[in-house]
């Protein structure tokens, strides 16, 4: 891997793309590129082979209920990877499906369940008579965020102890109406129900660029160290 060459895997780009996700691997390459780092972005799909340990960053966005079962159906076969990955703290950003994938199970609106990854411990129901949309606003480590809502799965913890929201809510419903919560927050792992891109918040980009960096270079030290 060259010296300032940045690896990032975009998963099921092809399917998980919704208002805009795309837009946050955009802004993590410009600002990469303002700080002298070039990026290669693979987009891994259907029956790709995929070994996350070989990226900087993971990128998962968000999908309607219909993708979200094609691609439920294809992702088992990563979780040891992407397990691995995220349980080292390597930085991963997933939006909205990516999100709820991450987790146990999601149950649709006509009552099937999508099995997730189970890596996270948390689960999302869908619930018709309650459609989360709109501007949002909330607060999170690295100050405000101002994105957009679109879901009406509703996502809950199951283990408050492991898993910490990634913003407190101003303004909109986040995970769900009761929590008043949005996202979620593991190590260097954040997941979110923003979109817009949620990335255009520079403060949130900005802090993601920082632990890819760090990452990148603890692990570059450590294969050193290994040789």
């Amino acid at each position: 891997m060259a010296d300032k060459t940045i690896k990032i895997a975009y998963l099921y780009e092809d399917l998980m793309n919704t208002y805009g996700d795309s837009g946050d691997v955009k802004v993590i390459r410009y600002l990469l590129a303002k700080q002298g780092y070039q990026t290669e972005v693979d987009n891994i799909s259907l029956d790709d082979s995929f070994d996350a340990k070989n990226y900087d960053f993971l990128f998962f966005g968000g999908g309607q209920d219909f993708e979200q079962t094609v691609v439920a159906k294809d992702l088992p076969r990563h979780k040891e990877t992407i397990e691995n990955y995220i349980k080292a703290g390597n930085p991963m950003l997933c939006i909205c499906g990516g999100y709820q994938l991450m987790g146990d199970y999601y149950k649709t609106n006509s009552g099937i369940t999508i099995k997730g990854l189970g890596i996270l411990p948390l689960h999302t129901i869908f619930k018709a008579d309650k459609r989360m949309i709109g501007d949002t606003r909330y607060m999170t480590e690295w100050g405000e965020v101002k994105a957009f809502e679109n879901h009406s799965g509703q996502t809950y913890f199951d283990n408050t102890n492991m898993l910490h929201p990634f913003g407190e809510m101003i303004e909109g419903y986040g995970n769900n109406p009761q929590d008043k919560v949005e996202g979620l927050r593991y190590k260097n792992f954040i997941g979110s129900y923003s979109h817009g891109p949620l990335l255009r918040n520079t403060n949130v980009a900005n802090a993601i660029v920082k632990m890819i960096l760090e990452r990148r270079k603890e692990r570059t030290a450590n294969e050193v160290e290994s040789v």
